[in-house]
């Protein structure tokens, strides 16, 4: 009975130290060209400024049917990491060697977020695939969403 009582005095401490903090979010974006000839560009970017959505949306309701005004050049980031990155493509087709080294890349950034305290939440993807020479479209995009414990 005793190890049952420590155990849920245990778990209450815990639970309550876990419910009681903020998360911080941060999003890392990888955008990879896959479009033939290597002709397309790849970076990874990182936003190093914060914004408010708040500050950006409108409420629209049956009533108030009035559309957004926002600014673009307010809301626009000037200060981002980017990084670049290799093609998917290049002359030949796949780049095998070029995979390899984005992952290296994209690696070593989530590897100095950890060692910053930032934890990998979740990873999103989706692609905007190249349907042959009439579509000069082509990009894969992964987004990163790291949290850490706000102080």
């Amino acid at each position: 009975m005793n190890k049952f009582i420590l155990t849920l005095v245990f778990l209450v401490i815990c639970g309550s130290t876990v419910m009681g903090q903020t998360w911080e979010y941060k999003t890392v974006t990888v955008i990879e060209s896959i479009i033939p000839s290597g002709i397309g560009r790849s970076r990874m970017i990182s936003a190093e400024e914060d914004r408010d959505f708040k500050e950006f949306t409108t409420r629209r309701t049956e009533q108030d049917n009035e559309r957004n005004k926002s600014d673009r050049g307010e809301i626009r980031v000037k200060n981002f990491d980017e990084t670049k990155l290799l093609n998917f493509f290049n002359v030949g087709g796949i780049r095998f060697q070029n995979i390899a080294a984005n992952d290296a890349v994209v690696t070593s950034k989530i590897n100095s977020l950890a060692a910053e305290g930032w934890e990998l939440a979740f990873v999103n993807s989706g692609v905007e695939s190249y349907s042959g020479s009439e579509d000069e479209n082509g990009i894969f995009i992964t987004r990163y969403i790291f949290k850490r414990v706000l102080e």
